[in-house]
């Protein structure tokens, strides 16, 4: 089948990652879809992509996203699908419905939904020898041991974002519930690796550490060289035999030991490193030869300006804001395709709204509408 006659489906539209594999997939000829819960999103204002559909959004009507994407596989001839974020904790559910003669770019359900825990990736590391901080469940005594010995972090065991992360000081015991996690707190310095792989084959790999954060959320990021974070992630994605995107956050201590403290079963901020031509042949053909951009140094253009415009009664963090704007390049911006940047605030009003309506910041509501929380709906 020539790549003229051949259509990928992606299942999210609103994020940046979304831009760069629909120009990847467009640019070798292939027809591109995209599904999404929002009507506007970034997507849509692309000239890489030939038809959108509006579905269900899967944390309210799960049977209903399920169905919504079987219909258009099934409609449009659907050769590939490429999960993008959080819905790909959805997505992997019913990959063994879709038509046999349909590819899906990730893992089965229960690897990806391991990995995609807090508690359970740990456990998973752990068992395969990768360097990992003490974890448990909130309610448990190892927990509440870990609380009065060491400084700690608690989290949800499913969120994105950095949504609901907390840092305790020794002996500062909380009530928790199974649905937290408790974690030692390791010092040193964070990063953050992504990799595209094929049954536990790396084909492409970069680290990467922020230069800007909005919240949580790293809007400026910088290419780094961290062999041993590198290495982390090559092990993990040998030892389980990974297919798909996936990332760690990772913390160097110092004493230089690498510690991976969770995990993304998907792609994130790490994907626009990789040269975005090489995208779609890295995701259909493991034995593709990826190269990465020439920029070392990528920004989110407008949540970094939304984070400048935050900042202002902060003059020092304004002016690290601006310094890190101007060093680095647009990671949607294409002149070839202009709208997708040009219009980046239009097409993303119904996060922005939806952020005013919470009166929280873009990220914490970025993903409220697609995020897997544990429940088996699928």
């Amino acid at each position: 089948m020539s790549a003229p006659d051949r259509t990928v489906l992606l299942t999210l539209g609103r994020l940046p990652p979304s831009i760069d594999v629909a120009r990847s997939f467009a640019a070798l000829g292939w027809r591109v879809l995209v599904a999404e819960p929002f009507r506007l999103h970034m997507a849509r204002t692309s000239r890489a992509v030939a038809k959108t559909f509006v579905v269900p959004a899967p944390t309210i009507d799960a049977a209903g996203f399920r169905q919504r994407i079987i219909d258009i596989i099934n409609a449009e001839a659907v050769d590939v699908v490429v999960p993008i974020s959080e819905e790909t904790m959805h997505v992997v559910g019913f990959q063994d419905a879709l038509p046999t003669n349909c590819e899906v770019y990730t893992s089965d359900a229960a690897l990806v939904r391991a990995l995609h825990s807090k508690r359970r990736f740990i456990e998973t590391a752990a068992d395969h020898g990768l360097r990992v901080p003490q974890t448990f469940s909130g309610n448990t005594n190892e927990a509440r041991a870990l609380m009065a010995q060491s400084a700690f972090v608690v989290k949800p065991e499913y969120s994105c974002s950095g949504r609901g992360v907390m840092r305790y000081a020794p002996g500062d015991v909380q009530a928790l519930s199974n649905d937290m996690v408790v974690q030692q707190a390791i010092d040193g310095d964070e990063y953050s690796a992504f990799a595209i792989a094929h049954e536990g084959n790396v084909l492409a790999q970069v680290t990467y550490k922020a230069v800007i954060r909005h919240g949580s959320v790293a809007v400026v990021f910088e290419r780094c060289e961290q062999p041993s974070v590198d290495t982390w992630l090559k092990n993990l994605v040998g030892a389980v035999n990974y297919t798909g995107f996936i990332a760690i956050d990772a913390i160097l201590d110092q004493t230089g030991v690498v510690y991976a403290i969770e995990c993304n079963p998907r792609a994130t901020s790490g994907i626009h490193f990789i040269e975005t031509h090489d995208l779609a042949a890295a995701i259909i053909d493991r034995d593709a030869s990826v190269r990465m951009r020439p920029e070392r140094r990528l920004q989110e253009f407008w949540s970094a300006w939304t984070h400048w415009f935050s900042s202002l009664g902060n003059r020092q963090e304004r002016r690290k804001t601006m310094d890190a704007i101007r060093s680095a390049k647009d990671v949607t911006w294409r002149r070839s395709d202009p709208w997708v940047f040009l219009l980046a605030t239009f097409s993303t009003w119904p996060i922005i709204s939806k952020a005013i309506r919470h009166r929280t910041d873009f990220a914490s509501v970025l993903a409220l509408d697609i995020e897997w929380v544990g429940d088996d709906e699928t």
